[in-house]
């Protein structure tokens, strides 16, 4: 049994192309198409997610090097103490499995029987929400039986209410009620929209951003995107010389990198209608036959290809906002521990919350509230920082500062609560 479970855990369930193309095998099954529909579907379906992945990759390749930089810059090469990923997942990775499989059960009976009628496809986060609600629950003093059951509710309940929640606002910026978003930047994306529809302007969209004739390559984000990268990495290797790997060009390097990026940013794109085009449609057998009324929930880069500007808008003053409010914390050490310019969740999280922002409020309402997202991301993540101090601290300082923050700390309160009953 336990070599069953390990093999639908690592090769199906955390193998998002597999996974996928599954879930769109058994669509167009239930939708009674031909082995000849039934194997195109299954095959483009995985080879989107492939791209997808690809892109993303050459994306997070691209910014980590600045990432790495300033932890490296900060904290003197050292780091916080506690678990990372890998060491926290040797010690509770069976309590983590055990809670996905639970959750993903309950997830699926809350779709069924419950107004929240969404099906959680991103993944890997199918992985990492048990991952720290367990090291939330690990915090509160849970263990066992019980650390198992806390962490599959809490999963259950975000699979399936978060998206659920989002799916107006996902509307509203691509006209498509097809599908919702599924990804930590839930809480991101609902401040910036909040924020954007009082202070923003839908009349003027980041989208109609007037450039004269001769700046009219501006317009591709690819472009703009790859500048606004080669241009970020020569003034952090002038501030942080260690950033150059030794022997590199500072001019050829910085462009390298920009060029990376602006091609990952393509090759995302076009996974992602790749994708788009093959599993919505075949999702639809899963919705009539088996959750009637559902919608799938997918990962950020879905959204990007409908507001490419706002990514990018929101990217550039999400790093910006964050990067000032950071340097004050640590100044005035905030949150007893030092914190690194969020780039990877700047760009993600906060790209997809500047895509919301911008449905709501248009170019306006996505520069304040991804400001103000930005502010509250810096808050988050010191919550985080300070929540998790003795299991993944390392772990949350790169990659939260959104919903695994925001949650997590959520959760420690609870798991301290049910710690103190048992």
């Amino acid at each position: 049994m336990e070599m069953i479970m390990n093999f639908i855990t690592n090769s199906i369930l955390r193998n998002p192309p597999v996974l996928l193309g599954l879930i769109a095998a058994l669509g167009l099954i239930l939708q009674k198409k031909g082995l000849a529909d039934i194997i195109k579907g299954v095959f483009l379906t995985a080879f989107g997610m492939v791209i997808l992945n690809a892109g993303v990759g050459m994306l997070v390749g691209s910014i980590l090097p600045i990432n790495q930089a300033f932890q490296a810059a900060l904290t003197q090469g050292g780091g916080a103490e506690g678990l990372n990923d890998a060491t926290f997942t040797a010690t509770f990775g069976g309590e983590v499995g055990l809670a996905m499989f639970i959750g993903l059960i309950l997830h699926l009976i809350i779709a069924r029987f419950t107004p929240f009628k969404t099906i959680f496809l991103t993944g890997h986060m199918i992985w990492w929400f048990p991952f720290i609600f367990v090291a939330a629950g690990v915090e509160g003093g849970l263990s066992g039986t019980i650390l198992v059951i806390f962490g599959a509710v809490l999963s259950a309940l975000y699979w399936s209410i978060m998206p659920w929640v989002l799916r107006k606002y996902v509307w509203a910026v691509t006209e498509d009620d097809s599908f919702t978003l599924g990804h930590p930047s839930g809480m991101l994306a609902l401040i910036a929209g909040a924020v954007a529809k009082a202070a923003g302007n839908k009349k003027k969209s980041t989208e109609d951003i007037a450039l004269p004739k001769s700046l009219s390559f501006f317009r591709e984000i690819s472009i703009t995107g790859g500048i606004a990268i080669a241009l970020m990495f020569i003034i952090v290797c002038l501030f942080i010389p260690a950033t150059l790997p030794e022997g590199q060009n500072l001019l050829m390097f910085s462009l390298s990198q920009g060029l990376n990026f602006g091609a990952g940013l393509l090759i995302l794109l076009y996974g992602v209608r790749m994708l788009i085009s093959q599993i919505v449609p075949a999702f639809q057998g899963i919705s009539e036959k088996l959750v009637p009324n559902s919608i799938p929930a997918f990962d950020c880069p879905i959204l990007f290809n409908y507001k490419p500007n706002a990514v990018l808008i929101g990217f550039l003053f999400a790093m910006v906002v964050s990067t000032i409010m950071i340097v004050i914390a640590n100044s005035l050490n905030v949150f007893g521990v030092i914190l690194i310019p969020l780039v990877i969740t700047s760009f993600f999280e906060c790209g997809t919350a500047a895509v919301i922002a911008e449905g709501q409020g248009g170019l306006r309402g996505c520069i304040i509230g991804t400001s103000v997202a930005a502010v509250c991301m810096v808050g988050f993540i010191g919550l985080s920082a300070i929540t998790y101090a003795g299991t993944i601290q390392n772990w949350i300082l790169i990659f939260g500062g959104n919903d695994f923050s925001v949650f997590g700390f959520l959760a420690k309160l609870i798991a301290s609560l049910f710690g103190m009953a048992v």
